[in-house]
């Protein structure tokens, strides 16, 4: 399928950058870098061809062309004029603006330094008069630039990509064979047709004195052995297999048996490369056109009523989606070559110069669905708080779809449109398309640490990990009617890792983001929390909760060391005493303490009721009290001589015990 856009007087150029009389344009292929690929061939009858290059193209023509000789004879050479210094212009000439329509004009870049005559010959030297040439080369050309639309149905969608060829190479297409190239080869401009005399080196006569003994260079052989004269010769590999056109047909009209004969008869039969998938033998979801909506009234229903029934109302039949063409053998080619996706159209087709044509690629029936994004952006204020709608489809073509604009269709209406970024074979994209605000979302972060693993017992000292913890709570509220799907895009803390992540969620680290789906009944709330993970290394005393937690769950782990876990229990041992004797010794200490305060405060009131007579049984109370804690005080300090002895025994043979103890690789968290 074509469609011609003409380009009226867009384009600058004068005439084609480059021509031969004899040899016709066949065969074109067009990149997204700015160049292409272009191919002529004819019958010569005789021992030269003369080509027309442009001044500014015979870089590129000779750093690229490749003749292919299929008459028998070969090409000698290949001549052409060279420029010299007082042939280049050295000021460039301003830009000229040609008149449009309308009043607008394009500025053209000014014509690069070349000959006055703007045209070199180019010759190539046959060593015969008879010959069947097929000549190649690269010129620049504009991008082909892809279009998208995306029909959803029930049960997933159907795709269309278009690809549009702009032709400013200054003569006619005429039944050329077309390929498009999704990718970007590497291209550069060459300078091969400007002469360049590099400066060399004065050499001095100095005499023979070696002044340091140079190293020689040695490759090694390259070259396979030669196999023995009595050698059977090694056997072909068999041949890639590959789907003919007649099979995808075939398999196609299975669901369309009334076009069989249509469709073998509108395509010509084409020799189908390895690793070529035809998109006729994919999209089988053709058929008939859609029916126009039929409108069922009184009169027309009169005669399917019985008699005396009241009649029904007049019906509308739902609107259809528009359909995928009849003859899917007229799509392109789709082959993977080289890693770029080729898009072969299987006919000739014809761009005059100067104008446009968009050609339907493919037409293939892809998982997709109609849901909503929460996605904010900055550049659409209210996304803060709404979703978008989105389409989301697989790309399923076969090959790579470069970026484009996408239009979006669903029951026979348009809906919106959005970008597609470059989307490999196999890949998902979602495109928004609108904003909806029916469906509102709050967002509410927190952060704690959590969690304490062992990470590595060298030279006594113990090292764990602790979890960073970041969880944010993304609230849904569905003010329609229906239930809805929603994907929260949720940005990524690349260092982290999500834990425990709702199923079905995509974890996109590449991008910083992650897609985690949501459900919600119609007038409803759902809450969904995205937990991430980020693990740090400290360093604890081994007395500490934080060592105790990391410490018996490596001891539970049956992949831990036996010899290490053997050492650790037994010191763990003496650390339970250990702690025990610690925390007693706390508890006394802080009784002391309470102590001390206590019977000073005692003191400071005896002294200040010593000479009040009328105080008698309140200094009797206070002199009671301090000999009672002075007697805990003694009790006090005794039991703290005990417990510190204890505690430095059970410390020092701890510490002699986890001394010998090295963990480098502990087990990992599963």
């Amino acid at each position: 399928m074509v469609a011609g856009l003409g380009l009226g007087s867009f384009g600058c150029a004068s005439g084609p950058s480059v021509s031969a009389e004899g040899l016709a344009l066949k065969r074109v292929v067009i990149y997204r870098n700015g160049v292409g690929y272009f191919e002529r061939a004819g019958h010569i009858k005789t021992d030269r061809v003369n080509f027309k290059v442009k001044g500014s193209e015979v870089g590129d023509f000779l750093a690229t062309l490749a003749v292919i000789e299929q008459g028998g004879s070969s090409v000698r050479s290949a001549s052409f004029p060279i420029k010299v210094a007082d042939e280049i212009v050295e000021d460039e000439p301003p830009p000229v603006v040609r008149p449009m329509g309308e009043g607008r004009a394009p500025i053209c870049p000014p014509p690069k330094k070349e000959n006055p005559n703007g045209l070199q010959t180019v010759v190539l030297e046959l060593d015969g008069k008879a010959h069947d040439l097929q000549v190649g080369y690269v010129a620049e050309t504009p991008v082909w630039r892809p279009s998208y639309r995306l029909v959803i149905d029930k049960s997933g969608g159907n795709l269309q990509a278009w690809g549009i060829v702009q032709n400013l190479s200054g003569e006619d297409w005429k039944g050329v064979t077309l390929s498009l190239i999704a990718g970007a080869p590497l291209a550069f401009e060459a300078n091969l047709g400007v002469p360049v005399i590099p400066p060399r080196p004065t050499v001095t006569d100095m005499g023979e004195v070696i002044a340091n003994v140079p190293r020689s260079e040695t490759s090694l052989n390259q070259e396979p052995l030669a196999p023995p004269a009595d050698a059977p010769a090694p056997a072909s590999a068999p041949a890639e297999e590959s789907a003919s056109l007649s099979d995808l047909e075939a398999e196609r009209d299975e669901n369309a048996p009334k076009q069989r004969g249509e469709a073998k008869k509108d395509s010509a039969p084409r020799k189908a490369s390895p690793r070529t998938v035809s998109a006729a033998g994919i999209g089988r979801a053709g058929g008939a056109v859609a029916p126009k909506p039929v409108m069922r009234t009184q009169a027309s229903a009169k005669a399917m009523m019985a008699p005396g029934a009241p009649p029904p109302p007049p019906t509308v039949e739902p609107r259809q989606n528009p359909s995928a063409p009849r003859n899917l053998s007229a799509l392109a080619a789709v082959a993977l070559e080289g890693g770029a996706t080729r898009y072969d159209l299987p006919t000739p087709i014809t761009v005059p110069d100067k104008s446009a044509t968009m050609v339907m690629l493919l037409s293939k029936r892809v998982p997709g669905e109609s849901i909503f994004l929460f996605a904010p952006d900055y550049g659409v204020p209210d996304s803060q708080a709404h979703p978008f709608r989105v389409a989301r489809f697989t790309n399923k073509s076969g090959g790579l779809l470069e970026r484009g604009p996408i239009a979006i269709l669903e029951e026979g209406a348009f809906l919106g449109q959005g970008m597609v970024d470059p989307l490999p074979e196999g890949a998902t994209t979602t495109v928004p398309f609108a904003l909806e605000r029916s469906l509102a979302v709050e967002t509410q972060r927190t952060f704690t640490e959590e969690g304490a693993r062992l990470a590595r017992i060298e030279s006594g000292v113990l090292t764990i990990e602790r979890d960073a913890v970041t969880k944010t709570r993304y609230r849904v509220k569905n003010g329609g009617d229906k239930p809805a799907k929603l994907l929260v895009k949720h940005p990524r803390n690349v260092q982290a890792r999500l834990f425990n992540p709702p199923k079905g969620t995509e974890d996109n680290v590449g991008t910083a983001s992650a897609l985690v789906p949501v459900e919600t009944a119609g007038h409803a709330m759902a809450d969904l929390t995205v937990d991430e993970r980020q693990s740090n290394e400290r360093s604890v005393d081994w007395l500490s909760a934080q060592a105790d937690d990391a410490i018996r769950l490596y001891l539970a782990d049956k992949r831990a060391d036996p010899n290490v876990v053997l050492v650790l229990r037994s010191a763990w041992d003496v650390r339970v005493t250990l702690v025990r004797a610690v925390e007693e010794r706390t508890k006394l200490a802080d009784e002391q303490a309470e102590l001390q305060r206590s019977t000073e405060e005692t003191r400071r009131n005896l002294k200040a009721l010593e000479k009040n007579r009328t105080a008698a049984d309140l200094r009797d109370q206070l002199t009671t009290r301090l000999a009672k804690n002075s007697l805990r005080l003694e009790e006090i300090t005794k039991k703290l001589v005990e417990i510190d002895m204890r505690v430095n025994e059970q410390r020092v043979r701890f510490t002699d015990m986890i001394r010998s103890i090295k963990v480098t690789t502990p087990p990992k968290a599963e």
